[in-house]
């Protein structure tokens, strides 16, 4: 792909921003419209989580060594509150929804949802490589977000009575995920303004998604719930913060190239890394912990 010129960047980054924004008051005019206040609520947040994650990501950081280590632990402990938090919620409340409505259906369901989350993270990874106008990061969350949207939506349509805290788990890992995507771009040299539109893509699929008034039966209940138990599931292990040479917290900490510095330089990177991974641990467990914990509160 031929490289961008800074006026067609900055014009991409415009048009990206306006995409988003245009799409997010749509999706709430309409939520309004059709008092869907709880996809209104889990699509702001999802749009506000990822912006907001987008936007600390942008400001700039402290260079060097220490710089590139303090932004990997936030790194780390980001991703893992999330996947942490995620992972536990799937198993204290998808997995017995999903199982309760129809064991057999909803356990083929948890199955789909994993293979479907898996094809869609191949999908993503093929579509960067297309000649397309859009960066491969833009467009790898955009349609990460889509697929959430649409499971998000497909769940509330099919049990209306759902309290909205399902959706906000599902979108918890938004924040980081922005965050993360910011600094790649800039990185890169692009500008995080673009993020605008998987943040507003939950929402802008989730709420249309949701007017729709599907058939009741414990087999469709067992199937919905049991596809976006899969899909949460997937994303949740695939948020793990992994500490590996190639992995984005090694990136973050500047350690791409460790495998062909010298010895000495080779051992400070791993040890860092040996570093990164107990932050990653804690911050995992802390947030399955923090579910928990909520968990137990409401029901003492």
């Amino acid at each position: 792909m031929t490289p961008s010129s800074p006026s067609q960047t900055s014009s991409r980054s415009s048009l990206a921003a306006g995409t988003g924004v245009g799409l997010m008051v749509f999706a709430s005019v309409l939520a309004v419209t059709a008092s869907l206040w709880k996809l209104l609520v889990i699509g702001g947040v999802a749009f506000g989580a990822m912006a907001g994650g987008a936007w600390l990501g942008s400001r700039p950081r402290r260079v060097g060594v220490e710089g590139r280590a303090s932004e990997a632990r936030r790194l780390a402990w980001g991703y893992g509150l999330a996947s942490g938090a995620m992972v536990t919620s799937t198993g204290a409340f998808l997995i017995p929804s999903a199982v309760g409505h129809h064991a057999a259906f909803g356990g083929f369901g948890i199955a789909l949802g994993v293979l479907l989350g898996f094809a869609l993270h191949a999908a993503q990874h093929q579509l960067a490589h297309l000649n397309l106008p859009f960066d491969a990061t833009t467009l790898e969350l955009t349609v990460h977000s889509l697929t959430a949207g649409l499971v998000i939506g497909a769940v509330y349509a099919t049990m209306p009575t759902l309290g909205p805290t399902l959706g906000l788990a599902i979108i918890s890992h938004k924040a980081p995920a922005g965050y993360a995507a910011a600094r790649r771009l800039r990185r890169s040299g692009r500008r995080a303004s673009v993020l605008l539109v998987p943040a507003a893509a939950v929402a802008a699929v989730a709420i249309p998604v949701g007017l729709a008034s599907p058939p009741g039966s414990d087999v469709l209940h067992a199937v919905v719930f049991g596809v976006a138990t899969g899909v949460f599931l997937h994303v949740a292990l695939d948020f793990l913060p992994r500490c590996e040479i190639g992995g984005e917290v090694s990136e973050a900490a500047g350690l791409a190239e460790a495998d062909s510095a010298p010895d000495d330089g080779f051992d400070a990177a791993h040890h860092l890394l040996d570093r990164l991974r107990l932050h990653a641990m804690a911050s995992a467990l802390l947030g399955g912990l923090i579910v928990f914990a909520a968990w137990w509160g409401l029901h003492a």
